[in-house]
Order: structure tokens, then sequence, then C-alpha cells
């Protein structure tokens, strides 16, 4: 699940489905599944791009887990800023700021960098695997 909160989710299906029926969305009834999986899809990705860095984290690290509690929240966070700050080498730590702290695309920071975005991609991917076991270690 994109969001990984089916509420939301539900949210943003009952959402489009009501600008439908308000005519604030027209499409082409010929490509229906298509276009509204497309809508549904995008709307997801700007609830995604438009929660704070420490929210996307949160989600991203414990998505199945139960919200924890307000001090073990903050807990969690300075972990996993001081998990950060560790992180090796230093280009994946450059890599997981400036996309979740800044919000830059792969495709940016690949510039950035000068390389693919396959590179970030894996760089990202190794540098979250530290962090969670960071956090394991952590709790």
């Amino acid at each position: 699940m994109l969001l990984h909160d089916e509420e939301e989710a539900r949210d943003i299906v009952h959402d489009i489905f009501a600008q439908l029926l308000d005519g604030h969305i027209s499409f082409d009834e010929h490509k229906s599944r298509a276009f509204l999986f497309t809508c549904v899809h995008n709307r997801c990705l700007n609830v995604m791009r438009s929660r704070s860095a420490r929210e996307r984290a949160m989600r991203y690290y414990m998505p199945d887990e139960q919200a924890p509690s307000p001090e073990a929240s903050e807990g969690l966070i300075t972990a996993l800023l001081d998990g950060v700050q560790r992180l090796e080498p230093p280009m994946s730590r450059d890599i997981v700021l400036m996309h979740y702290r800044d919000g830059l695309t792969f495709k940016k920071i690949a510039a950035h960098f000068g390389v693919s975005e396959t590179t970030i991609y894996n760089h990202l991917r190794d540098a979250m695997n530290q962090l969670r076991l960071t956090i394991k270690q952590q709790g």
C-alpha cells in the first residue's frame, strides 16, 4: 500500500469519486479504469509529498506498528538523527537528508552527484537498512 494508511487511502478514493460526481473532473469513459487509477495514485503521491519529514520517517520505519507515545517518539527521532549522522559512506547520509529532509527526487539527487538514479536508490536502500538496524538496537 502506497500510503501505509488504509483509512487515508479510502478518503482519497472517496474524494476522487466526489470530484467526478461534482463534475470537477472529466474523463474518457473508455479509459476509466486507468484514469481512476492514475488519479488515485497521483493524489497519494501528493499526500506523501505534503507530509513533514518527521512523519514520513515515522511512517517509513514503523508502517505496521502502532504510533509510539510522544516520549518514545522523541527517543526514536533522536536515535534516527544520530543514525543518519553516522551513516557510511557519507554520500548515503547526504542522500537521506536530501530526499527526506529536503524532499528532493531521486532524479534531482542523481543530477547533483552526477550518478544514475539507480545508484541513488541503492545508496538510500542501504542507508535505510543501516537505520533500521540502529532503531532495532535502540528498542
